[in-house]
């Protein structure tokens, strides 16, 4: 069923008269491409081809190049418009060409904070030795915890395991804390 059908569907229904009150038909707009100003890591830009993620939507290739330039960044685009690559790709090359780098992502939900898990992972792949990321929250085991806080080159939390479990043990996490480079 397309859009305007289910529309007209729902809008015929009894129970949901009147519910609707406003329809805008949005047209889409060309995608715009572009190129970094300098090149990634060989490795990272062959991982991005074989993923179909090259070339970067604009939005990207901007956001990345300020974080090269070391500001901070706000991107707000659509759902499922590529925010992702605009920290993961200077994140990992920046773990690529800085030993003992980190960054420190949080995200509000743990579907979301598994969902960029996943995909960080997917887009790690290529890394030798491997990537070394992991969530840490209320359901990362009690035996994981250490070798994360030892080793872990991005770590996915939570604001209240933030709060609760990470700084008030800043002690433990200093390591991580002395080659943090990133917070997303």
């Amino acid at each position: 069923m397309d859009t305007q059908a289910f529309l007209e569907r729902v809008r015929g229904q009894d129970w949901y008269k009147d519910q609707i009150v406003h329809l805008e038909d949005v047209r889409p707009r060309p995608v715009r491409h572009r190129d970094l100003a300098g090149p990634l890591p060989d490795a990272l830009e062959a991982q991005l081809d074989s993923l179909g993620l090259l070339p970067l939507y604009e939005h990207q290739a901007r956001a990345v190049e300020a974080l090269h330039e070391g500001s901070n960044v706000v991107v707000a685009t659509a759902t499922a418009s590529g925010k992702s690559l605009c920290y993961h790709v200077p994140v990992l090359e920046r773990l690529l060409r800085t030993r003992g780098s980190r960054a420190l992502y949080l995200f509000p939900t743990k579907a979301l904070a598994q969902d960029q898990l996943r995909k960080l992972r997917e887009l790690g792949e290529f890394m030798d030795p491997p990537l070394r990321c992991a969530a840490y929250d209320g359901d990362t085991e009690s035996r994981d915890r250490a070798e994360i806080r030892r080793a872990g080159q991005v770590v996915i939390t939570n604001p209240d395991m933030l709060h609760l479990g990470i700084l008030p043990n800043h002690v433990g996490w200093k390591r991580f804390f002395a080659g943090l480079r990133y917070v997303v």
